[in-house]
């Protein structure tokens, strides 16, 4: 890292942005930067608007710490900007973090690396609304937007097919929906965290996933031994595969009754939630890594050409 300026570095944490999950990321990165201050670096908050390349090149930072959510930010758009400026910066590059971004990539992605994945496919959102694309029950949700934000399930006996509203994008993915357990893995340079188990009132929603008291995490997940190491293991792959760097998470979906074979890979965040409520953090916590000391490491972990 270039220490240009003097011998603490100047680490920007950018955070906001317009994306749909714009709150999640604005709590994110003041905890961050919270965190990075107390480890003794000197931090700049910004939150990323359209004046993002004006605002960087007059602060001019060692690091960017990436704590946007979503679109922009999660989605290589954001990388390319830092590689054009030359900015070390935290988490995924650009083409990891554009596969992983879309849904159904990503499935591609899996499929190759052998792991498993239920089945999908894009269609026009006036098509899903008129008749069942795939046989219920199945899920609709967007093809690149992070979150559950829009997530539509289709149970085995609905008779119509879903009203999706209009801010759902004009191409969705209709996946067969996976029963079971939501588990998810973190995974931190090349080590697999652990196993959360995620215990939602019913279904795990954007409100859910944010609030506390929505859902309660189970860490470490009472499971059978075999189950938690494949978590582990599909989580390495899924990182591996998708060519992650830093932190990333990959989320799945465990079914009891079919055993291993039941457990299936959703998709992986390549800018999983960073406040201390949040399930990478608290992972990290459960391998003796507070959250300043997780901030730390990924900063040092920043570089270009990811």
């Amino acid at each position: 890292m270039g220490h240009a300026s003097s011998s603490t570095p100047k680490v920007a944490v950018i955070k906001g942005g317009p994306s749909a999950e714009r709150e999640v990321s604005l709590s994110s990165g003041q905890e961050c930067a919270v965190a990075l201050r107390d480890e003794g670096f000197e931090v700049v908050e910004v939150d990323a608007g359209p004046d993002l390349v004006s605002r960087l090149t007059e602060i001019k930072p060692d690091v960017v710490f990436n704590a946007l959510h979503g679109r922009w930010g999660e989605d290589g758009c954001v990388q390319g900007l830092l590689e054009w400026l030359r900015i070390p910066y935290t988490h995924s590059g650009v083409l990891a973090s554009a596969l992983a971004m879309d849904k159904q990539k990503s499935k591609d992605v899996y499929r190759r690396a052998g792991l498993p994945v239920v089945e999908s496919v894009l269609a026009p959102r006036d098509e899903v609304r008129a008749r069942h694309v795939m046989a219920p029950p199945y899920v609709v949700k967007p093809n690149n937007e992070g979150s559950s934000v829009g997530v539509y399930i289709v149970h085995e006996a609905a008779n119509a097919p879903p009203q999706l509203s209009d801010d759902m994008p004009e191409t969705v993915m209709v996946e067969t929906y996976a029963p079971g357990r939501e588990l998810t893995t973190s995974v931190l340079g090349d080590r697999a965290l652990g196993v959360t188990d995620i215990i939602t009132e019913g279904w795990y929603d954007y409100h859910a996933k944010y609030s506390v008291g929505g859902s309660r995490h189970e860490f470490p997940a009472n499971l059978p031994k075999e189950i938690t190491e494949a978590c582990l293991d599909y989580a390495l792959r899924a990182h591996a595969a998708l060519g992650c760097r830093g932190l990333s998470r990959t989320d799945f979906r465990w079914d009891e009754a079919r055993g291993v074979d039941g457990l299936i890979v959703l998709e992986t965040n390549t800018q999983p939630g960073m406040t201390p409520t949040s399930l990478s953090p608290e992972q990290a916590a459960g391998i003796g890594m507070s959250f300043g000391q997780l901030c730390r490491w990924i900063v040092e972990d920043a570089s270009c050409d990811r």
